[in-house]
């Protein structure tokens, strides 16, 4: 390993292609938008992990997952972790029909997505984000200097208990601007939310409902999916640390005959399933599966017409800067809390205004744990507890 720096997985998969020290490993087109890597599996006769676990290898030793002479070679592992990386990360997207993977030296290729200017899911620099709760203006604040500003940043940044605001202080300050007297200037909180906490409750629904439901407590997320992922099974995709929620079957909710056999032909499209995880920067998702999937969200296109997720693509569903600006105007008056809940919906369309959530043969629920205890610190929403109690006894209603 020559870098001194650690890189993340774009600049450095673009030094090994440009080193041309890999064999098969190269630039799919002259824009060097695409490139092709090889891909041999390891049960094949010709094999030789030598050269062709070279490239996944070196992955392993770069993050330090891999000591030479200290640690046991395991080649599947090594490839397992670089495809878990590529196939997590938003700078790239595989291109499924340019891969050859029946031939002699077989390959994938993968398309480098553009800069959109967002965090990478897994390595994602600490997000910070500073919300400030402002009085209105009024003549008792004219005449507060900047070195008084300047000396109350200093005493909230020193007292790393005050790092948000309470319910106390905030009810005072909103007293002091409806009676007009002069408030105390509130402090500046430092949130960074989704750098501590990368938990999602998620729900499963058959019809309305709710047939499983769990808490991730893997930073790499949860994998949704008929059935359990076979170790070393090239053909499943994600991280292999990533939870996995199976659909359970049909039969263990008091479904209609012709209802629970729709169901059993729709599971069968779903075996490669969904990959949600957290981030810094927001809630992400990815399709695998051949069957569709549809959504609804914070940052959902439409309201009142089906979002679709494409396949072997990358979705933010929810952008935690955003949210946490949302919230900051939401304790100023000036917005209503904001949304935080994502439903995904399975084979059928979704939103669905002519038919309701009930009616959906599969759905699920997923709530950024990070969110309901933000919003429950600042008074604006109920516990963690109470909430999925109250989400237990009303979720057939309010699918």
């Amino acid at each position: 390993m020559t870098e001194t720096a650690k890189l993340h997985l774009k600049e450095w998969l673009i030094r090994q292609i440009d080193s041309g020290r890999y064999e098969g490993l190269s630039w799919e087109d002259e824009e060097k938008t695409m490139f092709r890597i090889p891909w041999k599996h390891a049960a094949k006769k010709d094999y030789k992990q030598t050269e062709d676990a070279a490239l996944f290898k070196a992955w392993a030793v770069y993050k330090g997952k891999y000591r030479e002479g200290r640690d046991k070679a395991d080649p599947t592992m090594w490839k397992t972790r670089l495809r878990c990386a590529l196939n997590k990360s938003t700078d790239f997207q595989e291109v499924a029909e340019r891969n050859q993977l029946d031939i002699t030296e077989p390959y994938k290729v993968y398309r480098i997505q553009g800069d959109s200017g967002s965090t990478r899911p897994a390595e994602a620099q600490q997000v910070n984000v500073q919300m400030i709760i402002q009085a209105k203006t009024s003549p008792a604040f004219t005449g507060f200097g900047e070195n008084e500003v300047c000396r109350e940043k200093k005493q909230f940044h020193a007292n790393k208990d005050e790092n948000l605001l309470t319910k106390d202080l905030l009810k005072e300050h909103m007293y002091c601007e409806l009676t007009g007297k002069n408030p105390i200037p509130a402090p500046l909180p430092l949130i960074s939310p989704a750098s501590t906490d990368f938990r999602m409750h998620v729900k499963l629904f058959y019809q309305g409902q709710c047939v499983m439901k769990m808490t991730t407590t893997s930073q790499d997320g949860c994998f949704i999916l008929q059935g359990c992922v076979p170790v070393g099974n090239e053909r499943i995709y994600g991280p292999c640390t990533a939870q996995q929620l199976s659909f359970p079957s049909p039969a263990s909710a008091s479904l209609p005959t012709s209802i629970a056999a729709a169901m059993d032909c729709l599971l069968h499209h779903l075996e490669r399933g969904v990959l949600l995880w957290a981030a810094p920067d927001g809630v992400f998702i990815k399709r695998f599966c051949q069957g569709r999937v549809y959504w609804s969200g914070p940052m959902a296109q439409h309201t009142d017409r089906p979002n679709k997720l494409e396949r072997e693509k990358t979705f933010k569903l929810l952008d935690i800067p955003r949210f946490v600006s949302e919230l900051q105007s939401c304790l100023q008056g000036k917005g209503p809390i904001p949304l935080y809940k994502i439903d995904l919906c399975f084979g059928e369309e979704y939103p669905d205004p002519s038919n309701p959530k009930t009616k959906k043969l599969i759905m699920a629920q997923v709530v950024p744990v990070f969110a309901v205890s933000l919003l429950q610190r600042f008074g604006l929403g109920e516990s963690e507890e109470r909430q999925s109690d109250h989400d237990s006894n009303t979720e057939g209603e309010n699918m």
